[in-house]
């Protein structure tokens, strides 16, 4: 999904200085495969201009990343997208892309250090991707919701039929986004919140 077609306004859409009224911060982790939106999310919705590190796409990739759906994708996230955001008055989410190719999956652990949450985009022409990316926020114990990108070429599934095939709890989160569109990105956002303050009052979350 190219970051052009975002909402995304050039320059700082906010004051880079907090505001007093904010009182907590939390780090958020958007992950997801390869193409499935997560440099575009984090620019549709950052209130700062966002930092990529995109790199132009090269021969040497060809035959090792699956970009099937992202046919034209010139360039990748080699390192890390970050942007910040005000959920309310109080509280505010620093964003952290990971890159989606596996050959940087390596990258993740470190991205994943001292996070309180994450969104999974999931890109249903290749599901099958989003098993592991699951897999590596469960065994470093990081809560998440799954966020389902809307691509024009993309077929539609009821959210409850695509649980049952991510083999997703009921209590966890699964909602459609698209993440060109700053409201909707903000939405997905929202949720986590949401979802985290309910397993810290439950206690599912230390």
């Amino acid at each position: 999904m190219d970051f052009n077609d975002s909402d995304t306004i050039p320059g700082p859409r906010a004051e880079d200085h907090l505001p007093h009224t904010v009182q907590a911060a939390a780090k958020i982790v958007i992950v997801g495969g390869f193409g499935v939106g997560k440099t575009t999310m984090v620019g549709s919705v950052s209130e700062i201009r966002p930092l990529t590190t995109e790199e132009t796409m090269t021969q040497a990739g060809v035959g090792i990343d699956d970009n099937y759906g992202s046919e034209s994708k010139t360039a990748t996230t080699v390192a890390m997208d970050f942007g910040r955001i005000r959920i309310t008055d109080q509280i505010v989410l620093y964003l952290f892309g990971t890159p989606g190719q596996e050959r940087f999956w390596f990258l993740w652990d470190g991205l994943f250090e001292g996070a309180l949450g994450a969104v999974v985009l999931v890109d249903t022409r290749r599901l099958e991707v989003s098993y592991e990316v699951m897999g590596r926020l469960e065994e470093r114990g990081v809560p998440f919701v799954v966020a389902v990108n809307t691509f024009p070429d993309g077929p539609r599934y009821p959210l409850e039929d695509l649980r049952v095939a991510l083999d997703l709890p009921p209590e966890l989160p699964i909602v459609e986004c698209d993440v060109r569109r700053r409201a909707s990105s903000r939405d997905v956002l929202t949720t986590l919140v949401t979802f985290l303050q309910n397993l810290h009052l439950t206690g599912s979350l230390s």
